[in-house]
């Protein structure tokens, strides 16, 4: 049923989804701001939200896109597993986006950090951080999410260059690698399995006794993936780039490049400001049409799916914007 309400949902909007690659550098791009009331405000610019802003800019709905400017993947220094973008700069990328979403005059830019959101009767209205106030009659909530990185020297330092989260998205570059994954129980049986295809010189650092069952115990064994207990102190590296991790127990190994297991949050409370329910595992729950709990209320990339990729955001940004383009198409015809 699932299936067919989305299939049907596509052949009423008319829409075919594309995937864009949006991004922008508000540094060079913003515009002075002349009006307060839009169609949608779309709170977080990324690639999920200036997707959203696509496909609602093509269908000529009046589009507030606020953003701080500050994407996640800012420290990455490039892109993977993005078909046409495949080795880029996340700041190239961003550049290119937003100058093809200039060509739609129906979405505006704004520069700032949403801290309020609230609606009353049937209007929303947000605030920035800059006490500018807009008004919108749906919302789409496309802010991301946060890592909660462990206290242990280096690491921040490291995240999203060589201690890297996902096989997928930065795996080939360090194929054949001395690498470690610092990760327990299951997530690290998880991750070690796609690690395994990409080199037989891996570690699994649990920080603590390990997790696993007697069968994962034998599986590891069989793959010759070793198992290293002892807790993290230091993470050596030059510009990023790992060389060594040093144990707190004064021993110390080198190696390429690190995967890790790290707990997140929402990047802001909006959605909980505006009632919007939230998975056990801290996403906010939508259902396959990118709709929150909240009624004119979507949310689309990190911050409500587990795949945390460019193409899954850039997806989910513009299935929630032709969604909600439909549903603002049906409450107007």
């Amino acid at each position: 049923m699932i299936r067919r309400a989305v299939i049907k949902t596509f052949a009423i909007s008319g829409i075919a989804i594309t995937v864009q690659n949006p991004l922008w550098n508000f540094s060079k791009y913003v515009y002075k701001m002349n009006k307060t009331d839009f169609d949608v405000v779309i709170i977080g610019g990324s690639y999920a939200g200036l997707s959203a802003a696509m496909a609602l800019g093509r269908s000529l709905k009046k589009t507030l896109v606020i953003d701080a400017g500050k994407p996640c993947n800012a420290q990455t220094p490039h892109a993977h597993n993005f078909l046409s973008q495949d080795g880029n700069k996340p700041g190239e990328i961003l550049k290119i986006g937003k100058e093809q979403l200039a060509a739609y005059n129906s979405v505006t830019y704004h520069y700032g950090f949403v801290v309020n959101a609230k609606k009353t009767n049937a209007i929303f209205s947000v605030t920035t951080d800059n006490e500018k106030v807009f008004n919108a009659k749906k919302i789409i909530i496309a802010t991301g999410i946060k890592d909660l990185l462990p206290n242990i020297q280096g690491f921040s330092s490291c995240w999203g260059i060589s201690v890297i989260h996902c096989p997928y998205c930065h795996g080939y570059e360090y194929k054949n690698k001395k690498t470690a994954i610092i990760a327990n129980g299951d997530r690290a049986f998880h991750l070690a399995s796609l690690v395994n295809n990409l080199t037989n010189n891996s570690t699994i650092i649990t920080m603590g006794k390990n997790n696993f069952s007697d069968e994962e115990l034998k599986k590891l064994k069989q793959h010759n993936i070793k198992i290293n207990e002892k807790e993290i102190e230091t993470i050596v590296h030059t510009n990023g780039q790992l060389e060594k991790i040093e144990f707190k127990d004064g021993s110390s190994e080198n190696y390429d490049c690190a995967y890790a297991d790290v707990p997140f949050k929402q990047s802001t409370n909006i959605a909980e400001q505006l009632g919007c329910k939230l998975t056990e595992n801290g996403h906010i729950e939508v259902n396959p049409m990118q709709k929150t709990t909240v009624d004119g209320v979507y949310a689309c990339g990190d911050n409500s799916s587990r795949l945390r990729a460019l193409s899954s955001a850039v997806y989910t940004g513009n299935l929630a914007g032709a969604m909600l383009n439909n549903e603002l198409t049906q409450e107007n015809f």
